[in-house]
């Protein structure tokens, strides 16, 4: 099959720079101002927080379907940062209570801008990612207009 015209190629895995973590975590609705303030107060780079719902170790037995509301949190972080980022968000999001949530922490394999469809070399937080000679480098794009539709 042909790529369609304007399109573009995304190179396959290989982010090449220092090793990036995902760290996910589910908390209670009640405690994301205070989990967001300590993730400022640790220099995290950025977060994204979806409202999300759902039942687990807790469930609502007071509505038909079991139903909890939490916020999720998800934060792309070097690998050497994401053990003290999720352990500072249970620390902060816990309550003792059955429902406090959960933190996820998994490797990633590769990272795209969309704008561009760029491969991002740099995990978020950390320097840009050495070039061949072992400086600095921008971020890489590496883009042939070929497969993905713009």
């Amino acid at each position: 099959m042909q790529p369609e015209s304007g399109a573009v190629t995304l190179p396959a895995g290989d982010r090449g720079g220092a090793p990036c973590r995902k760290v996910t975590a589910i908390v209670r609705g009640t405690v994301l101002e205070d989990v967001e303030r300590r993730l400022r107060e640790l220099g995290v780079p950025g977060i994204s927080v979806t409202k999300v719902k759902g039942y687990g170790e807790y469930a609502n037995f007071f509505t038909s379907d079991w139903i909890v509301e939490h916020a999720r949190i998800e934060i792309f972080l070097p690998a050497e940062r994401a053990d003290s980022v999720a352990r500072a968000i249970v620390q902060t999001a816990a309550t003792g209570e059955p429902g406090d949530g959960i933190v996820v922490v998994l490797p990633v394999e590769s990272m795209y801008r969309i704008r561009t469809g760029e491969v991002v070399r740099a995990c978020p937080g950390e320097p840009h990612a050495p070039s061949a000679d072992g400086t600095a480098a921008e971020l890489t794009t590496e883009v042939d207009h070929g497969t993905v539709p713009r």
